[in-house]
């Protein structure tokens, strides 16, 4: 009994303790409280926020959808590319099934001499199309601009070259960058259409050649290599693939001049942002090469000879229609020989071979 009254006035007087001192303290009491609630809050986030990064992530998705002027452009763009990319494997495909009808040897050999075809035509095709691309793209774009803007960047090129303070605080990237415009012919800047509507692109001009004279290098390479390119890759002298093999080698490499030449004009013309008239010609032609491969194959009963014929002929004629419509578009006769831009080409195709080269080691 004396236990429980005693513990009665105390708690009595404790909670009489804490009104008074909440009366009188009220805010310090209210103050407090915040504190620590924030610093739990720091310690132990709260659920509420956890999921704040989840709804960032999907709150504007629906503005991926929406194209603006850019995004349009892009589109444009890139689509007609994406499906030029896809009709060339579409082609194969029934290309492949049509040898396929022959044996299964000839589909074999066909095979190898394929794979051996697209290694090699891979070594000048990334830096071909690559540099000239941005070449045509670059000579293009200085066609919009204004004279006086040409002098002013002259003029800052020659201020800055006289000073040679500034020159230190270059950058390494810039002075690249300097370096590529420096070796520019005083005439790439003279990018002007002329009387007949035709646009003078020297890097054009150029690419044309260095793709010629890539394809010639590449036909009589594979040509003349062919029996011991075939041995390197496991196809042995007593392999009855070994003469379906060369024979399909040799035919096809007839058309490496004509898909290289493709391919740098595929670069001219995407630097011109035009990718639908390489579309054009890459699904006629390979309509051409599936409408060849029966008749050569089955009807002129020339096997796996017809098939590498039917695609020889399918890429001159890609490279016929490319060539055509470039010829309306662009004076490809430079005024001199000394306006061809080799150097700027063999430069900056070896820096992409190496970045290329590096990515398979």
């Amino acid at each position: 009994m004396f236990w429980a009254a005693s513990s009665e006035k105390f708690c009595a007087s404790h909670i009489c303790t804490i009104r008074l001192g909440k009366a009188a303290a009220n805010s310090a009491f209210c103050i407090t409280i915040p504190k620590m609630a924030e610093d739990d809050d720091e310690r132990y986030p709260s659920e509420n926020k956890r999921r704040v990064p989840l709804c960032i992530l999907f709150k504007d998705a629906r503005r991926v959808f929406t194209l603006d002027e850019l995004g349009t452009e892009i589109a444009r763009i890139a689509l007609p590319a994406a499906m030029a990319l896809t009709a060339d494997p579409i082609a194969s495909l029934v290309d492949t099934a049509f040898i396929g009808q022959i044996g299964p040897v000839e589909l074999a050999a066909v095979g190898v001499s394929i794979a051996v075809f697209n290694q090699v035509s891979r070594i000048a095709i990334f830096p071909l199309v690559s540099v000239t691309t941005s070449f045509v793209a670059e000579e293009d774009a200085t066609a919009t601009v204004s004279p006086a803007e040409v002098q002013e960047c002259e003029n800052m090129e020659i201020g800055s070259a006289v000073n040679n303070e500034n020159k230190k605080l270059i950058t390494h990237t810039d002075s690249i960058e300097s370096i590529c415009m420096s070796e520019l012919p005083s005439s790439t800047f003279d990018v002007v259409k002329s009387g007949r509507g035709k646009r003078h692109i020297l890097s054009a001009s150029s690419a044309l050649i260095i793709g010629s004279i890539l394809g010639l290098c590449q036909a009589i390479f594979l040509i003349s290599g062919a029996k011991p390119i075939l041995n390197f890759m496991g196809v042995k002298s007593d392999s009855p693939m070994l003469k379906p093999a060369q024979q399909y080698l040799t035919l096809r490499s007839l058309g490496a001049p004509a898909v290289l030449l493709s391919l740098a004009m595929q670069g001219v013309f995407r630097g011109f942002k035009d990718t639908k008239t390489p579309l054009y010609a890459i699904v006629a032609g390979d309509l051409t090469n599936i409408i060849l491969d029966p008749i050569f194959i089955f009807y002129f009963r020339l096997g796996i000879s017809g098939a590498a014929i039917a695609h020889v002929i399918s890429q001159y004629l890609i490279s016929v229609i490319l060539f055509w419509r470039l010829m309306q578009q662009v004076d490809l006769l430079p005024p001199s020989i000394k306006y061809l831009q080799f150097g700027r080409f063999v430069k900056n195709g070896e820096v992409l071979y190496e970045q290329f080269s590096l990515q398979y080691h």
